[in-house]
């Protein structure tokens, strides 16, 4: 044979086998993911100039130089959350991510070269593994590198960007390595290895196939994308559209709540992104009438003060700088301009260097943010928005306030027992407050940094929460896939200048029990204050102890009514379904009339709930902490309206903001609550309540029509009245005209 020709055939065939090899990185221009070729040109020249971008490209390029100064280490995994070695590879995934920026912006090989090492230090790692030392015992999502996949997904995902950023700079006999012993089995782990978590319609299989589908993309292997978008049988039933269509209700509430939905919201964008710059003809993001912009926009709303509202499985400590968000916001600007964005992304604080957040920090750079709207709303929830709502309702009469009500769906697994519950906020503070999570996230001390024991035991059962307890049980008999099967009904919302009012009801969470709520946030112009209502009734077919907990933030100041207290020995208020963790402290009853309760908040302000009272309800004072061996629990504070052999009862309270305490300049202003009288009557379909208060009176009507009749003419003490809508707010008489 001609030495010719057989050269040239040994040089074709090294080059399809290169090419089976490297398929995408020999073929395909990179990055391709959520960073493009394009962005990278923009943003090269970015960097050049005086602004934000260049400023966080200097700050990251800092960071990750003196990481890079240290040794590379992939320990071999054995720890569970908040441990060494889960630390580790945590940050060894991020430190990847942004190293391959660098080289990206830089062009300096020598950051191409760390990714590189770095990645065949874990193809070395990876083959050994077995699953992880720290799994659960018989765990269906057990990770390797990590003590459940979850993580391991999250670890792909951000992996097989760095890998996309890097790969077009290594070498053949480099990326055979990478990726044939460690970024396929990774994905074959997370899809085939894990079915039932690939598949599953939760915030596990997001990650899962965000992972798998990206890395699909990079690696050449237009199955795993499938596989991802629709299921591993690719029949629809699972799979990130089916995470689209499910997850979310039409608004783009998130069925877990704002903690689960802003961590769930990073795969949503990225892999998003990633569909869009490589198949942009399954136009993505008008998918579900562009749900994955609703679900960015519906995360801001789900926050206060620049926290998440903290409701179901939450830490209280997240908020709107995550940057699961960051991420969110750029995209989201990117898609719209809308200059409201511009102004959650300045409270952020942090410019992501792709293209869209370069975006942001050019139009940051020209002062073109807005103020951003944040509104009262009921978030429809369900993938039908038809089971239950979780509703908002905000002011700023009296400064900044809002009442988070909560007739939501159970919200999986991470859901909390907790029908009809609500919160309070004002001036940047929790004032009525929900306990979120028992958990120390990553703090290995604290069970791993999993969730606590007292998690079920207590922040999940009802009386946790500020809701009606029939019997010392909690809703649904703590039973989630119950739960999960039964969600309240939203009688009606509606918001204006007067205040936002809304009433949803279950029948459901007690067998024979109707619970019926109605609330409202409502504005009395006439004395610049706000009040909350709340009216909660209880219909049963036979006799049953009620219990209305209200959990608060601070220190309690006084009552209107005689308390005994218990000075030298505590008991537990019961011996299950999280009355176990309560110490009883005092308990008090107050004649028929008003009672009041006022505590005082770190705000510097007072707040008194007034409640109107049959002298048959007992108040008893609580803190939490009983039975808690490894003082896992917080000693909060609450105080429990207890009614017993009742087939119905009413609550009927107003909590009134008030006052100011200021021990640094030594002065308090109305440290006494204002309200004087309080009353409840009905005409027809339209509940009144009769309330003065710094001594203004004032008939509140709410239309309680169920055919949503938006006209009601009634009487009371001899005038006539009208209301066209749901709340009326009429002021008698104004002693200060």
């Amino acid at each position: 044979m001609n030495i010719a020709i057989f050269l040239a055939k040994v040089v074709s065939r090294i080059l399809v086998t290169f090419a089976l090899i490297l398929p995408l990185c020999v073929q395909a221009a990179h990055p391709n993911l959520v960073i493009t070729a394009a962005d990278v040109s923009q943003m090269r020249q970015a960097i050049t100039k005086p602004g934000r971008f260049s400023n966080a490209y200097s700050d990251l390029k800092a960071q990750v130089d003196l990481q890079m100064a240290q040794a590379i280490n992939v320990p071999v995994p054995k720890d569970g959350g908040g441990g060494y070695t889960h630390e580790r590879h945590k940050n060894n995934y991020q430190l990847m991510y942004n190293a391959g920026i660098i080289y990206q912006l830089s062009q300096d090989k020598t950051y191409a070269n760390f990714v590189r090492d770095m990645l065949l230090a874990y193809a070395q790692l990876y083959p050994t593994l077995d699953l992880h030392p720290e799994r659960k015992v018989n765990s269906q999502n057990a990770g390797k590198l990590f003590w459940q996949s979850l993580n391991e997904a999250v670890w792909l995902v951000h992996t097989i960007q760095a890998y996309d950023l890097v790969c077009s700079a290594l070498s053949a006999q480099d990326i055979a390595s990478i990726e044939t012993k460690l970024l396929k089995p990774v994905a074959v782990f997370l899809s085939e290895g894990q079915p039932s978590t690939f598949n599953k319609v939760h915030n596990h299989g997001t990650w899962a196939t965000a992972g798998v589908g990206m890395a699909g993309y990079v690696m050449n292997e237009p199955e795993w994308v499938e596989k991802a978008l629709y299921d591993l049988e690719k029949s629809g039933k699972g799979g990130f559209l089916k995470q689209l269509d499910e997850l979310f209700s039409p608004q783009g509430y998130y069925n877990e709540g704002p903690y689960y939905q802003r961590y769930a919201l990073l795969p949503f964008v990225t892999f998003a992104n990633a569909i869009e710059n490589n198949e942009p003809q399954r136009k993505i993001f008008q998918y579900r009438d562009g749900i994955i912009l609703k679900a960015i926009d519906t995360t801001i709303q789900l926050s206060y003060d620049g926290l998440f509202f903290p409701i179901n499985d939450a830490i209280k400590s997240k908020g709107i700088d995550t940057i699961e968000l960051v991420h969110g916001v750029a995209l989201a600007y990117s898609l719209t301009e809308a200059p409201g964005y511009l102004d959650i992304a300045r409270q952020q604080d942090q410019i992501i260097l792709s293209g869209d957040g370069l975006k942001v920090a050019q139009a940051l750079d020209q002062g073109l943010a807005e103020p951003y709207p944040f509104e009262s709303v009921a978030f429809g929830d369900g993938n039908d928005g038809k089971q239950g709502a979780l509703v908002i309702m905000r002011s700023q009469l009296a400064g900044d306030q809002a009442v988070l009500f909560k007739p939501a769906a159970q919200g999986l697994g991470h859901g909390h027992f907790d029908k009809l519950t609500w919160q309070f906020y004002d001036q940047g503070q929790e004032i009525v407050s929900d306990y979120g999570a028992a958990r120390f996230l990553n703090v290995e001390a604290k069970y791993g940094g999993r969730y606590l024991p007292e998690n079920e035991s207590y922040a999940k059962q009802t009386v946790a929460h500020n809701t009606v307890v029939v019997d010392e049980t909690s809703h649904f008999n703590g039973d989630v896939e119950v739960g999960n099967q039964n969600a309240p009904v939203l009688n009606y919302f509606e918001t204006s200048s007067l205040g936002t009012v809304a009433s949803a009801r279950i029948d459901k969470a007690y067998q024979g029990v109707e619970l019926k709520r109605t609330m409202a946030l409502v504005n009395l112009a006439e004395v610049e204050k706000t009040i909350v209502l709340d009216v909660f009734n209880v219909v049963s077919s036979s006799e049953h102890q009620l219990d209305l907990p209200l959990h608060y933030l601070g220190q309690l100041i006084d009552t209107n009514f005689s308390v005994s207290v218990s000075t030298d020995q505590l008991f537990a208020l019961g011996a299950k379904n999280g009355y176990q963790h309560l110490w009883l402290k005092g308990r008090g009853l107050p004649k028929q009339g008003l009672a009041k309760v006022s505590w005082l908040n770190e705000n510097g302000r007072f707040y008194t709930q007034t409640s109107l009272v049959n002298g048959q309800e007992e108040f008893l004072f609580t803190q939490i902490g009983a039975n808690d061996p490894n003082f896992n629990l917080r000693n909060e504070q609450a105080f429990i309206r207890r009614v017993k052999n009742n087939k119905q009862h009413q609550f009927i309270s107003v909590l009134e903001p008030h006052g100011e305490y200021n021990p640094g300049k030594e002065y308090t202003l109305e440290a006494e609550s204002q309200v004087t009288t309080l009353g409840h009557s009905q005409r027809g379909e339209v509940m009144l309540v009769e309330l003065t208060i710094a001594g203004v009176s004032y008939l509140i009507a709410i239309n309680q029509s169920e055919d949503g009749a938006i006209d009601q003419d009634f009487q009371y003490q001899d005038q006539s009245f009208s209301i066209n809508g749901r709340l009326a707010v009429f002021a008698l008489n104004d002693d200060e005209e």
